[in-house]
């Protein structure tokens, strides 16, 4: 269990360290002024792996994650104003380039896996990630369109 915490914590930092970094090019956002932000995520990640591993039921620790996230952020929870403030100013895009791209090396790594699964897997795959890109590229457009901005 102590071996696992550490590689989440190591990834979370390597997450954090990028996310402040995209979040500072991409937004205007001083990584000092994003630092209490990542960090709160970071712990409620955290919080929510552990549970994920110490409640008996078999329920995912992105539930777990979200259940937290929200209880924390509840208006008569004290500190949620401070929780709320700090992140703010980190940007969702900033958390999902760094989480995309460890997503990427993950399957980037495991090619040979995924090819043992059959070339019928494979090009389910490919038209899967095709469907979503060009799904949510005719949602944005329309979108844009209704808003009169293209």
């Amino acid at each position: 269990m102590c071996l696992k915490i550490k590689n989440w914590i190591l990834t979370l930092c390597v997450v954090g360290i990028i996310s402040l970094i995209s979040n500072w090019i991409g937004y205007r956002v001083m990584p000092l002024n994003a630092l209490p932000g990542i960090l709160s995520l970071m712990g409620i990640a955290i919080l929510g792996l552990i549970l994920r591993d110490i409640v008996p039921f078999n329920i995912p620790s992105i539930a777990y994650i979200g259940l937290i996230g929200l209880v924390l952020t509840i208006p008569v929870v004290p500190g949620s104003s401070y929780i709320v403030a700090w992140t703010e100013k980190v940007d969702l895009l900033s958390l999902a380039t760094p989480v995309v791209a460890y997503a990427g090396i993950s399957i980037g790594n495991s090619w040979t896996d995924f090819a043992k699964l059959g070339w019928k897997t494979v090009i389910v795959g490919i038209v899967v990630l095709l469907s979503t890109y060009i799904g949510s590229a005719l949602v944005a457009e329309v979108v844009l369109r209704i808003q009169g901005i293209v």
